[in-house]
């Protein structure tokens, strides 16, 4: 494959914007393919593989590019997917003359900087996990393949795999998961399927969620931290559309996407509410069950949002365990005595799980039903952890 001009310095711009000025590298991309609409599928393949690989790697490839420049780590990456190097690629960016050896010498390198991730990072995984830091981080440098959850309110999941098969897509179900699909590596859904509101677009790790709430038909939910609302329309589905729930969240934006989603998706039971309108003691003591998937470090992530390793900072995960502290003191008021709780975060630290349910649950109105920790190197989802509890009657 021959590297287009305009293609690699589009990438290197994107690049630079998510690692010198800390933007998100997903919307970065979503921003620059929707200004260049006549990019063709390959050239934005490209671009996409050379932004995360590079941003995956940085660290790793500074060391074999012995260069920080955007330009030297770029080259790095794309000699590591078998491309030749342009002559008119800036000089700052040509390949060392022993870069595969220095490729080789990676593997005896720190951890750090073979995975490719702060040293506080590596010091705070090595603290909390101990040896299975090594596993976890390994998993989490992997490239994650699209999950699929089967919307059960229109089809089952035989049905979708029929229906995709039509259409062209291939896709394997996920044996621990009753509606879980995989797609294969490299591969996406097209967006007139998704659409179609068969099936969404969510990781399976974050499947495992929703179900440990139990949900029946008829109830009164709150999802108080719903985001775009993933996890409420699984539970939507559980209840056989069936019943009320809450999706509340301080992003407008995002409650606006869950909207169109649910209305996708044929989902008629969730009302949205802004944390800007409400306060939990509008709905003290009403929800039969809640959900509350905390703020947190996204650190389980990683292979979908390389880009959180070098956004995140101790401060700022210091501010997350305080929020996540606070959320589950106010928001526990809004269930009823004996309904059930499930706390949840997309991190694998402990700190930001059982140790932040263990306060609520020290407080004596609170008991513990269960742990589930969802670990990237044993299951090759995304890193979840959730903590279920029941309020005392």
């Amino acid at each position: 494959m021959k590297i287009h001009r305009p293609m690699a310095e589009a990438a290197a711009t994107m690049i630079r914007e998510t690692l010198r000025e800390k933007k998100v590298l997903d919307r970065v991309l979503q921003d620059a393919f929707a200004a260049n609409p006549k990019w063709g599928k390959r050239d934005r393949a490209f671009i996409a593989e050379t932004a995360f690989e590079v941003v995956r790697w940085r660290r790793a490839l500074e060391f074999v590019a012995e260069s920080a420049s955007i330009p030297a780590l770029c080259a790095a990456q794309w000699t590591r997917m078998a491309l030749e190097i342009p002559a008119w690629w800036p000089h700052d960016g040509a390949p060392p003359d022993d870069l595969h050896a220095r490729e080789s010498d990676l593997k005896n390198q720190p951890r750090a900087v073979r995975e490719s991730i702060p040293d506080w990072l590596d010091d705070l995984g090595e603290r909390e996990l101990g040896p299975a830091w090594d596993a976890e981080i390994g998993a989490l440098n992997r490239r994650a393949p699209v999950f699929l959850r089967v919307n059960t309110l229109r089809n089952d999941r035989a049905g979708v795999i029929a229906w995709l098969a039509a259409a062209g897509v291939d896709c394997e179900p996920v044996a621990a998961l009753p509606d879980t699909l995989v797609l294969p590596t490299g591969k996406t859904l097209p967006k007139p399927l998704l659409a179609e509101g068969r099936v969404e677009v969510q990781d399976a790790g974050s499947q495992t969620i929703a179900p440990l709430l139990d949900p029946q038909p008829g109830e009164c939910i709150i999802d108080s931290c719903a985001g775009a609302g993933g996890k409420t329309l699984h539970l939507a589905a559980l209840m056989r559309n069936d019943g009320r729930i809450y999706a509340m969240d301080v992003s407008a934006r995002k409650l606006e996407e869950l909207t169109r989603r649910a209305r996708r998706a044929r989902v008629k039971i969730i009302r949205t509410k802004s944390w800007q309108d409400v306060t939990p003691a509008d709905f003290a003591g009403m929800a039969d069950r809640l959900m509350i998937d905390a703020p947190c470090s996204g650190l389980g992530t990683l292979r979908r949002q390389p880009d959180l390793k070098w956004r995140l900072t101790p401060a700022k995960l210091d501010a997350v365990r305080a929020l996540q502290q606070q959320i589950l003191r106010e928001h526990a008021a809004m269930l009823k005595p004996g309904g059930r709780l499930v706390y949840a975060t997309c991190s694998i630290l402990p700190s930001e799980n059982r140790a932040a349910a263990g306060t609520l649950l020290a407080s004596g109105g609170f008991t513990l039903v269960s742990e589930h920790p969802v670990s990237p190197a044993a299951t090759g989802f995304d890193g979840f952890h959730a903590v279920v509890m029941e309020k005392s009657a």
